[in-house]
Order: structure tokens, then C-alpha cells, then sequence
């Protein structure tokens, strides 16, 4: 194979410095479409290969967003998060709050600091199915055993990546209250752990499971995904004071964008007489 000359690559650096520069000063915004590969070959004088290695380099970069062979635009930055694990502390706290207090510290909140008010896409899909395996044994439900899924997915902008998370409650528990099948109702304030406590569930533990993998194809086009960024996955696991596991959750987070911060206190030793 023939390497590219310095000519090459410096044709195509100067490319990428080009666009680089009018991201940063603002020429071109978070979303906006870029030219086409011909476009930006023609404005900078370089091949059509040079324009499209420069694009490469960029969505390296995590500054242009898109799939090959289809439009690409400026990437629109993902909100940092932070999840601790101190939060499930304050959602039990909260549960027996009034609903005005429960409703104004959230996930998005929690995790963003973006109020759910201005997000531009927050959506929850209900449905009733047969326990996949893998959870059909996490909850330890019998076969053919079916469970209420629940789909979040959030944008905080328009053109930005999805934030997914999927839930799985057993259908027993909760199919007596109509309210908890009722996707409408989304937001609920106060979260899972206020609407098991209207059926008669307190929480006693979660267990948050942590691996990573690199993201599957869907993932990448969702969630707005840099290459070579993997997946934090995080399987959480919420059990009722008897000890019966009552919901699990999957959240699928990409690795650039997110802070895992685990806190464990430690009991004090006692003091010597």
C-alpha cells in the first residue's frame, strides 16, 4: 500500500484546520448541515478523498456528527453527567414528599442540571410483553411470565444524541393500578419508587451491575456516538423490602459523556474505653 505524501496530509489538515475555525468562531452551529464532500473539495482546492478524510478526522474528533454515505453536520455537544450513587437516598427521601417538591428534582435534573421543561424530546413507551430471558431470570418471574417495559428517550436539543434507558416491572405488581400503566402520565414525579410506594412498595436495595462495550450500530446512530467510544452499561436492579426484586432498569450510557461517582460509608470503629 502506498502511504499518503506529506502533501496529502497536509492538504488534508488544512481542511480539518478550516473547519475547526469556523466551529469555533461560531460560523458554524451545533446542527448545522454541512457542505458535501464536492462542495468542500471544491471550496478548498484539494480532491474529493482529501475533503472526505478530513470529515473522518473530524467525527473523530467528536466535532461533526453523521453516517457515512448520508448528511453530515456539526455536532451538537452532549450534556456531562454525573450519577451517584447517593441519589437513590434522596429519591426514597423524596417519595413521601408533596408532589410540588417531587417534581422538581428528576433524573435530567439530577444527572444534567437541565430541567426536563427544556428538553427537546422526552418521550416514555409503554408496553406489556413476555419477559426476555435475561430478566424474566433477574426478576426471578416463572416462564411465559410477562412485564410492563418502559422506553425513556431524551434529547436535550434538537440534532443532539438520544439518552435511553429501558424498565422492566414485573406485570403482576402493577397491573391493578391503571395509573402506572398510563404512559400519559409521564413525567411522574417522584419517579419508580413514588409509584411503587402508591401500590405498597418501599425499596430496600439496589444493586447497580457496571460493564462496558462498544456500542452496537443503532447505538451509534442514537446516541450521536464518536468512533471508537464504548458503552458504560449499567443494569440496576430494585428490591422491595421482603427482598423480591421489583423493577430492573437498563441504561446504556456512551463512555465521553459521563461520570460514575460511588460513594461507601464506612462505619466508624468504636471507641476504646
Amino acid at each position: 500500500m502506498t502511504k499518503p505524501t506529506s502533501g496529502a496530509r497536509g492538504a488534508t489538515h488544512r481542511v480539518v484546520s478550516a473547519l475547526i475555525q469556523q466551529i469555533e468562531s461560531g460560523a458554524l452551529q451545533p446542527g448545522d448541515q454541512l457542505p458535501t464532500i464536492a462542495a468542500l473539495a471544491e471550496r478548498y482546492g484539494v480532491n474529493k478523498n482529501t475533503a472526505s478524510k478530513a470529515v473522518v478526522d473530524l467525527k473523530s474528533k467528536g466535532l461533526l456528527s453523521g453516517l457515512a454515505g448520508g448528511n453530515t453536520w456539526v455536532r451538537v455537544p452532549p450534556p456531562n453527567a454525573k450519577r451517584r450513587n447517593t441519589r437513590y437516598h434522596l429519591e426514597k427521601k423524596a417519595v413521601q414528599l408533596p408532589e410540588s417538591e417531587r417534581s422538581i428534582a428528576g433524573v435530567s435534573e439530577a444527572d444534567a442540571g437541565i430541567p426536563v421543561e427544556n428538553l427537546f424530546e422526552d418521550t416514555a413507551d409503554y408496553a406489556v410483553i413476555e419477559a426476555p430471558e435475561d430478566i424474566r431470570g433477574a426478576l426471578d418471574l416463572p416462564r411465559g411470565a410477562t412485564v410492563l417495559r418502559r422506553v425513556y428517550t431524551r434529547r436535550h436539543a434538537q440534532k443532539a444524541g438520544a439518552g435511553r434507558s429501558t424498565s422492566y416491572i414485573p406485570y403482576d405488581l402493577v397491573s391493578g393500578s391503571p395509573d402506572l400503566l398510563d404512559s400519559t402520565r409521564e413525567p411522574w414525579p417522584g419517579g419508580t419508587m413514588h409509584q411503587l410506594y402508591t401500590i405498597g412498595v418501599e425499596l430496600d436495595r439496589i444493586d447497580d451491575h457496571v460493564t462496558a462495550s462498544m456500542p452496537s450500530p443503532d447505538e451509534v446512530r442514537d446516541f450521536d456516538i464518536p468512533p471508537s467510544v464504548p458503552m458504560v452499561r449499567i443494569r440496576k436492579i430494585s428490591y422491595s423490602t421482603e427482598g423480591n426484586p421489583v423493577e430492573l432498569m437498563d441504561i446504556p450510557i456512551p463512555g465521553d459523556r459521563i461520570e460514575l461517582i460511588y460513594t461507601t460509608k464506612l462505619e466508624r470503629w468504636k471507641e476504646c474505653p
